[in-house]
């Protein structure tokens, strides 16, 4: 007779944390993993990484859900590998092999390709990828052996580093690094310049080492996670407002505070701003995000009362 599981008593934590997600997890995987272990009531990830990337996943926890939406929208950096003349059915090393072809890249062919990726682009989504159409993620149609049309999307290519090398199987590959807008597919890029110099190409490793500020060096391991007491856990998370880092700050009195929490606009001679972080002076405390129009602070994204009181306890 199987003995039933004891139920987790969960608590509310707020804070984020940098979690360098390992080989094989989903992302989802991965942030139900540490919700267990910190045994929160609410949580929540910043975009999805592959199974098969690693690198920085911000998890954010409580109050911090409500600003996670800032993270989806940031810039990021990938490191990656893309082996040159064999393209599979995802784009990566988890598909099927689809077509192989000879190699025979330069370093001058491919700096001159680089340039040709660097800026503005347009990218058009995978099939394998997560991007809903008609409400279903476009990997199960891909799975259904289903393909449909996908319109190209504009992104930015900030930064392309790229370079010829042997990977550990003997295989020429590219080593890129790329500093990239939102919703910039990798695994497109390296496909797409496998094409640009005529032998297709699959990623075979990804990483995610840097978004909205946050670098793969802050982060902690799920392996390290695991061996700590809960106490060393929750003093792995950021604050809430380490989400807001790029925000102008207004500090508000008590009065104008509480009518501000209750999502009455303050007037007052703030400077037009899109991106404000709103606290209370006495206690000094995070309420939420704002902007101003027209000497308007005008609320956006607030903590609730109880959610400021359990942060302040903490």
């Amino acid at each position: 007779m199987n003995t039933p599981r004891a139920r987790i008593a969960r608590r509310p934590v707020h804070g984020v944390l940098l979690l360098d997600k390992p080989l094989g997890w989903s992302s989802n995987e991965a942030l139900q993993k540490v919700k267990w272990l910190l045994r929160a009531e609410k949580a929540g990830h910043t975009g999805t990484l592959d199974p098969l990337a690693t690198g920085l996943l911000p998890l954010c926890f409580g109050a911090a859900t409500k600003f996670s939406q800032l993270q989806l929208e940031a810039d990021k950096t990938y490191e990656a590998v893309a082996r040159l003349g064999v393209k599979t059915t995802t784009g990566d090393a988890e598909g099927e092999v689809i077509q192989e072809r000879p190699v025979n890249v330069t370093e001058e062919n491919l700096n001159k390709i680089v340039q040709q990726f660097t800026g503005p682009i347009q990218q058009v989504p995978p099939m394998h990828s997560a991007l809903k159409k008609d409400g279903k993620a476009l990997y199960e149609y891909a799975r259904a052996g289903i393909e449909v049309e996908r319109q190209a999307r504009d992104v930015t290519i900030y930064e392309l580093k790229a370079a010829l090398q042997m990977d550990e199987k003997s295989f020429q590959s590219i080593k890129m690094l790329v500093k990239c807008s939102k919703g910039t597919y990798i695994r497109t890029l390296g496909e797409d310049i496998g094409e640009a110099l005529g032998c297709g190409a699959h990623l075979t490793a990804l990483r995610r080492v840097e978004t909205g500020g946050f670098h793969v060096a802050q982060c902690v391991t799920l392996a390290a996670l695991e061996a700590m007491t809960e106490d060393e856990r929750l003093n792995c998370l950021m604050p809430v407002d380490s989400l807001l880092r790029d925000h102008t700050v207004v500090t508000l009195e008590s009065e104008s505070a509480g009518r501000f929490l209750s999502g009455v606009r303050r007037r007052g001679s703030w400077p037009e701003s899109g991106s404000l972080a709103v606290y209370g002076k006495n206690p000094h405390a995070l309420l939420g995000t704002a902007h101003v129009v027209a000497d308007e602070l005008i609320p956006g994204r607030l903590l609730s009362p109880l959610e400021i009181e359990q942060i302040n306890r903490l």
